[in-house]
C-alpha cells in the first residue's frame, strides 16, 4: 500500500473542470479513488478529464440547492467531498453591486452548505467520510478589493469548524485546505507587479502550483489524516505565517 492510498474510495470533486480542480480530481484518481468530475461549464474539458481518470462527469450548478443534491445522488456512495467550486467578482465595496456579492456567496459558501448537507447523512450513516473544503489565504488575511470573496472563503471556515463538531462523533472528519497564491487562469491575467508584489511576500518566493494544493487534498483524504478534523492547513508558500 502506497502512502496516503485511496484505493477502494468513491470521491467527488466540485469545480473539476479545470484550475486546482482539476489537479485535485487527477491526483485522488493517481491514488487509487474513482472520482465524480463535478463542474457546472466546460462540458468538454469536464469529460476530456474523467476519460482520462477513468471516472464520471456530472454537471451541477451547486449554487442551486435542488442541483447540488442531485448531483450528490447521482455521484453514488460517497468516500469523500472535496467542495472546490468558487469564482470571484472583485470590486470595492463601495460600489459593489448587489449580484456581485449574491453570487460569490451563493457559489462559494452557500454551495458548500448545500453538498455536505446532502453527503452528511450517508457519511454518518456509514461511520466513516473525509470532506475537504478549499478555501484561500483571503478567507485568513483578507484582501483589498475582495470583501465578498473573503466572506464566503472566511466562512467556509466557519462552516466546517463547526461542521467538523458535529460529525466527529460519527468518525466524519472535515477539514479545510487554503491555497496562498497558485498559478491558475485567475493570477496568470494579473499585472506583473501585482505577482511581484505576492512574491516579495511569499517566503518560498514562487507562485504556487495547483498540484501543490492537490497533495495537500489528497493527505486530508486519506487514512493517515484520520486523526486530523476542523484544521485549516495553508498551502501558501509561507504568506500567511
Amino acid at each position: 500500500m502506497s502512502f496516503a492510498s485511496l484505493e477502494g474510495k468513491r470521491a467527488l470533486v466540485t469545480g473539476a473542470s479545470k484550475g486546482i480542480g482539476r489537479a485535485i480530481a487527477e491526483e485522488l484518481a493517481r491514488g487509487g479513488a474513482e472520482v465524480v468530475v463535478g463542474y457546472r461549464t466546460g462540458v468538454d474539458e469536464a469529460e476530456a478529464l474523467a476519460r482520462e481518470i477513468e471516472g464520471r462527469a456530472v454537471q451541477a450548478d451547486v449554487s442551486s440547492p435542488e442541483d447540488a443534491a442531485r448531483l450528490v445522488e447521482e455521484a453514488g456512495d460517497l468516500d469523500i467531498l472535496v467542495n472546490n467550486a468558487g469564482l470571484t467578482r472583485d470590486g470595492l465595496l463601495a460600489r459593489m453591486p448587489d449580484d456581485d456579492w449574491r453570487t460569490v456567496i451563493e457559489t462559494n459558501l452557500s454551495s458548500v452548505f448545500y453538498t455536505c448537507r446532502a453527503v452528511c447523512r450517508p457519511m454518518m450513516k456509514k461511520r466513516a467520510g473525509s470532506i475537504v473544503n478549499i478555501s484561500s489565504i483571503v478567507g485568513v488575511h483578507g484582501n483589498w478589493g475582495q470583501t465578498n470573496y473573503g466572506a464566503s472563503k472566511a466562512g467556509i471556515i466557519g462552516f466546517t469548524k463547526s461542521l467538523a463538531r458535529e460529525l466527529g462523533s460519527r468518525g466524519v472528519r472535515a477539514n479545510v485546505v487554503a491555497p496562498g497564491y497558485v498559478r491558475t487562469q485567475l493570477t496568470d491575467v494579473l499585472p506583473e507587479e501585482a505577482t511581484a508584489a505576492m512574491l516579495t511576500n511569499t517566503p518560498l518566493g514562487r507562485l504556487g502550483e495547483p498540484s501543490d494544493v492537490a497533495g495537500a487534498v489528497r493527505f486530508l483524504c486519506s487514512d493517515e489524516a484520520s486523526f486530523i478534523t476542523g484544521d485549516v492547513l495553508l498551502v501558501d508558500g509561507g504568506l500567511g505565517m
